[in-house]
């Protein structure tokens, strides 16, 4: 199955759908660092780097998936809430996208401010456009941690499908077993560098992490959100003022910092998975991810839902 990718980011989305199954022919990213990760993981992928708006997908007709993260901050809780007023909302490029390359499926994800009510009038909009290009859409909330992601990372999912494929169609009831805690997932790599306290930390840090957030590149370096997530972070012994450079060294005291690696690792990422530029614009990258393991789930889902279809014409014409 072939699937195009916009509004890439660090690949975390990508990751996830190619885990599923999936194998992309075009990757679009505008940030040089996050399109120089996708390169440094995957120098196969076809990463176009630039702008969306000036992508077409005339060339890529009735591919199967169609997927991307539009940027939040339109949606988004700690900004403006501007909608379809923000540059930055990229909805009406992604509906342009599917217009010209008429996907079987399509997959775009969000923040959960979306789903505010203010924004009922701009999803319903969305909602009947796909449906007058044939489309029958499902739009959930997603909670990450109910996917082994040890992270409080609520998501707007919007599946939309073709609608022979519609009827096949089922959302991933996520894992039966509760996601790791923040200790249990980081005790190797606070211990990696000799911490003596990385034991007793893991053993106080027995919960999930809150939304770990990419920030603005307009504001500030490195550091784990506003004052509310620094408070919540600091429950689970973690100081949300920056990021290390290192793992806690031998003799080490006080609450100690998660370096670019441990977030990533909550995020969900592989420990391979390496990310390019300095500690900023890596962290960055990183907090604006899509947990991969969530993107699996629903890659798995959207893929069952299209080869339901074709194991179902198969038997027509075998008969």
């Amino acid at each position: 199955m072939r699937s195009i990718e916009i509004c890439a980011g660090a690949g975390g989305q990508a990751l996830g759908l190619e885990q599923a199954g999936f194998e992309h022919v075009a990757l679009v990213e505008i940030d040089k660092h996050a399109c120089a990760t996708l390169r440094k993981n995957r120098p196969r992928w076809n990463v176009i780097e630039g702008d969306v708006k000036t992508f077409s997908a005339k060339r890529y007709k009735n591919i199967d998936l169609l997927a991307g993260g539009v940027p939040c901050p339109p949606f988004s809780i700690a900004g403006k809430q501007l909608g379809h007023e923000d540059e930055r909302d990229l909805f009406p490029e992604a509906l342009r996208l599917v217009q010209e390359c008429n996907p079987q499926a399509v997959m775009l994800e969000n923040v959960r401010g979306l789903f505010a009510p203010k924004f009922a009038e701009y999803r319903d909009n969305i909602k009947e456009q796909f449906e007058e290009m044939g489309y029958e859409c499902f739009w959930e909330l997603v909670q990450t941690n109910h996917y082994g992601v040890p992270q409080k990372r609520p998501r707007t999912i919007l599946v939309a499908l073709k609608k022979q494929f519609a009827q096949h169609f089922v959302w991933p009831l996520g894992v039966v077993a509760p996601p790791p805690t923040v200790g249990g997932i980081l005790y190797a790599e606070m211990a990696s560098n000799g911490w003596e306290g990385a034991k007793a930390w893991a053993e106080k840090a027995d919960d999930i992490a809150p939304t770990i957030v990419g920030g603005s590149k307009k504001h500030g370096g490195a550091d784990l959100g506003p004052t509310r997530a620094k408070m919540a972070w600091e429950k689970l012994g973690v100081n949300g003022k920056g990021l290390a450079d290192e793992a806690p060294e031998s003799g080490f005291e006080g609450m100690p910092k998660l370096t670019v690696r441990m977030a990533a690792t909550i995020q969900g990422f592989p420990p391979d998975w390496e990310f390019v530029g300095k500690k900023t614009p890596a962290y960055r990258q990183v907090g604006n991810a899509f947990p991969p393991p969530v993107s699996k789930a629903l890659g798995i889902a959207i893929k069952k839902a299209l080869m339901a279809n074709q194991e179902e014409m198969w038997k027509e014409i075998a008969l």
